[in-house]
């Protein structure tokens, strides 16, 4: 059964019961109060006359000591006669309660006589012949005789008014049900809107409609209870959508790996097949063994990229206070070496940088300066200016690298940091790059709360920074070449 009509319905079922109860009370409220007025009329009546028969016994002629019985039938039936208008019934009983004189429809009946004396008053009510009457009964000392008189009071105008109000109560409560039913359905509908809009939205929802929200329309509880199904749904659907571009970019990692082994795997099989399948000169055989060479070492670097990827995602740094200079001097002695071993290095290193302490991990931020500058490298001509410095910012201490090489269109600077991702291609590849780098250092400086931000310019040049927390308030600038 629905929210609504269970609410529809227990409140119905509090109404009857309410409307029920209160009808009862009022009516027989209201015809107690009308019977108790019809027993002190009754009373009072009867108390008159037994006034008025004291007063006619005393006008009787004095014949004899004692009133005789016909004289009291006599005063009786002219007591009834002065009271027919009011439907008046009596009865006088003598001493021994024995009846000298009763109205015609009196019944004999003792029970209230049995409860009067010379002291006591009594009444009760009674129903005779589908009437409702009150008797009275009290005692008359008239000429030294005491004697009993009980009148019948008819009172059923009182019981058929009660019946009256019950029964025009019982239809007042039937119409008043009939639009209360009504009112109240249309009532429980309003209330239960916020119900019904929520159930819509967990179905579309649980259809795969992830961005279909509920309609707040009331700011109760139930409008809370909508607010806060609508931010779980955008947390959930903000979820929903990390979760499928973390598939994506699996497929995508996962396809671009499987090309970026295809070409070097292609290339080494070929030439190691034609140094297997036939004879070749000396210098054909160089050539062959180095470009297999080469591909390998590239091979193995993107293996050795991949595993720092995947041990800086799953591992945890040991963060401590490390100075800038102590990288920078790093960087000058490593850069250094490798001008006079490798080539690609030959460039003309520019180091500027303020005195600071950094909360980092040294060893990851090494790895993220040398994977910079080895792009800077790449990216320039033999002999070029690549520009190294630190420098202190409200935000915290900068780490710059700026070369001015070939450049990248701003279309190319969001997708550098993906994996395997190379703007050229042929050139990455003739330095043994694999398109990893930058995605290692992306992994690095979140873990440092950090990231790249990258400006370039197409050939022109790039620079790419980052900001580390500063430790130290203040350091002098120094510039190494």
């Amino acid at each position: 059964m629905k929210f609504s009509l269970k609410l529809l319905l227990w409140t119905i079922i509090v109404m009857a019961i309410a409307l029920g109860f209160s009808g009862f009370y009022f009516v027989n409220y209201v015809f107690e109060t009308s019977l108790a007025r019809e027993a002190r009329q009754a009373l009072d009546e009867n108390s008159i006359l037994c006034f008025a028969f004291e007063t006619a016994a005393l006008n009787v002629p004095a014949k004899y000591d004692v009133l005789q019985d016909n004289t009291v039938e006599q005063i009786a039936a002219n007591l009834e006669r002065s009271g027919q208008s009011a439907g008046r019934m009596l009865r006088l009983s003598d001493e021994e309660k024995r009846a000298l004189y009763a109205s015609d429809g009196f019944e004999p009946d003792d029970e209230l006589l049995g409860q009067i004396d010379e002291a006591t008053k009594a009444y009760r009510t009674i129903c005779l012949n589908g009437y409702y009457y009150i008797q009275t009964g009290s005692a008359v000392n008239a000429l030294d005789r005491v004697l009993y008189l009980e009148t019948l009071r008819d009172v059923s105008e009182v019981f058929n008014e009660r019946a009256l109000g019950f029964r025009v109560y019982r239809r007042v409560t039937v119409v008043m049900l009939v639009f209360g039913t009504v009112i109240m359905h249309l009532i429980a509908s309003w209330l239960t809107k916020p119900i019904r809009l929520l159930t819509r939205a967990t179905k579309r929802m649980a259809e795969g409609d992830y961005d279909y929200r509920a309609r707040q329309i009331s700011s109760d509880e139930l409008g809370q209870l909508t607010l806060d199904f609508n931010q779980m749904a955008e947390a959930l659907e903000e979820n929903i959508n990390k979760l499928e571009d973390e598939i994506q970019a699996k497929e995508d990692f996962v396809g671009a790996f499987a090309h970026e082994l295809k070409t070097p795997l292609t290339a080494i099989i070929g030439y190691a097949d034609m140094l297997r399948s036939r004879k070749l000169d000396e210098e054909k055989s160089f050539l062959s063994a180095n470009y297999i060479y080469t591909e390998g070492k590239r091979l193995e670097t993107m293996s050795i990229r991949l595993l720092d990827i995947m041990v800086t995602r799953h591992g945890q740094a040991q963060f401590q206070d490390v100075t800038a200079e102590s990288l920078f001097l790093y960087l000058k002695d490593m850069f250094k070496t490798n001008e006079d071993m490798e080539s690609v290095y030959s460039m003309e290193f520019v180091y500027s940088y303020d005195k600071a302490m950094v909360w980092a991990e040294s060893s990851m931020i090494i790895t993220v300066l040398i994977n910079l500058l080895d792009n800077a490298c790449k990216a320039s001509e033999p002999g070029a200016v690549i520009e190294v410095s630190g420098k202190k910012e409200e935000a915290g201490y900068r780490f710059s690298v700026k070369d001015h090489g070939i450049g990248m269109p701003k279309s190319e600077i969001q997708k550098i940091t993906k994996a395997f991702y190379m703007i050229d291609k042929s050139r990455s590849r003739s330095h043994n790059g694999a398109g990893l780098g930058l995605s290692l250092c992306t992994e690095i400086l979140s873990l440092h709360n950090s990231s790249l931000e990258v400006e370039s310019i197409l050939g022109e040049g790039t620079k790419v920074s980052f900001v580390l927390e500063d430790r130290m308030e203040a350091g002098n600038e120094e510039i190494y070449h």
